[in-house]
């Protein structure tokens, strides 16, 4: 008897420009994913590939169609234009036209198809924002809060601050708790859940810290990062198992469906 099959699981890439370490060499796109999203998915027992910016619509439906599962990682601000901002603030960082539309429309497939989906930071707004929400552009300008939400210079897993958990919610039963100390590392936030997402934790600030979306098996966003924290964190270990697992019984589904 053959052992299961780790679940596929897609991570839009992040491109970079790089420079050259050829002499008069132009400067190139590096597209990829930090390691410690593809870390995570290895360790909780999935495969992890990295999906391509710039394919053709039906290609990338045609990838989406092979996947288990999403993931989308952090990065750089969302368009403004995208979820109705009449300006762009001051602060809002270089953005990425290809990877708003790459993400939005794969989130909205997720949605419709009932693929699982994990968003982590930019992954939660841009999950927000593909189902009609609003965000915060900045939020030490818009919002009045004593609390740090981006910490530069500090580690990676730093704990910043607390959210509180909904009791009721997946996320709080998945993480076994209702006071999760977390890292956290962003100026925007979520303004308006979008349609069909429910608010699932929050600083004590006010700002929304997770969303889930009941209507679907499993559709999840957190705004820190627990990529991060999975090395020594149960909560974090605890959310990428339960993401991997709901993607296998999605292949499982799906290989029992073709099998009729």
């Amino acid at each position: 008897m053959h052992p299961p099959v780790a679940p596929l699981i897609g991570v839009v890439a992040s491109y970079h420009r790089v420079t050259s370490s050829s002499p008069g060499g132009e400067d190139r796109l590096f597209a990829g994913a930090y390691e410690a999203y593809l870390r995570s998915l290895i360790h909780a027992g999935a495969l992890p590939v990295i999906v391509p910016l710039e394919l053709a619509p039906a290609a990338l439906r045609g990838l989406f169609d092979r996947l288990d599962g999403i993931l989308l990682a952090g990065g750089s601000d969302i368009d403004p234009i995208l979820y109705g901002a009449p300006a762009v603030h001051s602060t809002t960082s270089a953005t990425e036209p290809e990877r708003d539309l790459t993400e939005i429309a794969i989130t909205r497939w997720a949605t419709e198809e009932g693929l699982p989906f994990l968003g982590i930071c930019r992954g939660h707004q841009v999950a927000n924002v593909a189902l009609g929400g609003t965000l915060y552009q900045d939020i030490p300008s818009q919002l009045s809060t004593n609390i740090q939400h981006d910490n530069p210079g500090r580690p990676l897993d730093y704990h910043a601050h607390h959210v509180r958990l909904e009791p009721a919610s997946r996320l709080a039963q998945i993480a076994g708790l209702t006071d999760l100390p977390t890292n956290s590392r962003h100026h925007q936030a979520v303004e308006r859940p979008g349609q069909s997402l429910v608010i699932t934790a929050r600083t004590a600030d006010g700002v929304i810290e997770a969303t889930e979306r009941p209507a679907s098996p499993f559709f999840l966003s957190v705004q820190w990062h627990p990529e991060n924290l999975y090395p020594h964190d149960p909560a974090a270990q605890a959310l990428f198992k339960s993401f991997v697992e709901a993607a296998a019984e999605f292949r499982h589904e799906r290989l029992n469906i073709l099998a009729d």
